[in-house]
């Protein structure tokens, strides 16, 4: 089976603490990732160059995380084809300030977008959309929320113990 890829870009390096839950999830899945920091306000033409080289890499979706003005996610699905799943970050005043900058995009280029700090699900996210291509990951996200499901049923058996 060919290798599912998808691209992790971040705004900053301080956005990596709340990356690494998601990156578990797409190791999880078998999911390759290839991981960049780009600015789109610092570092606005290496961004361009890095969503050109996409276009041959295999690359099929794209999850982008900023924080405070949160333009990232929007420059890039301005600037390229692919899918793109927007994280917001709490960058200082509670993630609202990202959240709304990332969801409020103008009509025609469209960001999915997911919680604030909220990697796990910009990863499930990914999972799901790429599973309409990939059957194999349509098994694996079923299996997954079966686990999910499991460990609410072993929750609530020991639950009656503490009561």
């Amino acid at each position: 089976m060919k290798k599912i890829k998808i691209s992790v870009i971040i705004g900053s390096e301080s956005d990596i603490p709340v990356i690494k839950k998601g990156i578990n999830i797409l190791n999880r899945f078998g999911i390759d990732y290839d991981f960049k920091i780009l600015s789109a306000h610092r570092t606005p033409g290496e961004l361009i160059k890095y969503l050109d080289s996409l276009k041959k890499s295999g690359v099929e979706l794209i999850i982008a995380a900023a924080g405070k003005a949160a333009h990232l996610p929007g420059v890039i699905a301005s600037n390229s084809l692919l899918p793109v799943i927007g994280l917001p970050v709490d960058s200082g005043l509670g993630g609202l300030d990202s959240l709304l900058s990332i969801v409020q995009m103008p009509k025609g280029i469209p960001v999915a977008t997911v919680g604030i700090n909220n990697m796990e699900n910009a990863a499930l996210l990914a999972v799901s959309i790429l599973s309409v291509k990939y059957p194999v990951l349509k098994k694996k996200i079923s299996d997954y929320r079966n686990e999910m499901k499991i460990e609410i049923f072993k929750k609530n058996y020991k639950l009656k113990d503490k009561l």
